[in-house]
């Protein structure tokens, strides 16, 4: 069976664990990528860790985009990353990972 593939955009998302952790990834069906984690069929960084709450997406256009933001993502620190949750990518990040 040949691979699917999509045209819809790509999104960067972060989930919240009950400890309170954040995990970046990237998906281009938010909805679909979150049940996969919920039921322990995605990352195995969540599993066990749920109940599972999507604490921020973002729609950024391409995979190339996506993954950019979602490398930059990960290399902040916890108090920057729930910063990003409460106010959205800082002005400027999305145009330069468009690059």
């Amino acid at each position: 069976m040949a691979a699917r593939r999509t045209t819809a955009p790509w999104s960067i998302y972060l989930i919240r664990t009950t400890d309170g952790a954040l995990y970046t990834g990237i998906t281009n069906d938010v909805p679909r990528r979150l049940q996969q984690h919920e039921q322990g069929r995605g990352a195995k960084a969540l599993r066990g860790r749920g109940p599972l709450q999507l604490a921020f997406t973002r729609k950024v256009g391409s995979r190339s985009t996506a993954l950019k933001l979602e490398a930059r993502i990960k290399r902040l620190a916890k108090a920057q990353k729930e910063q990003l949750v409460q106010g959205g990518l800082p002005r400027g990040w999305l145009s330069q990972a468009r690059q």
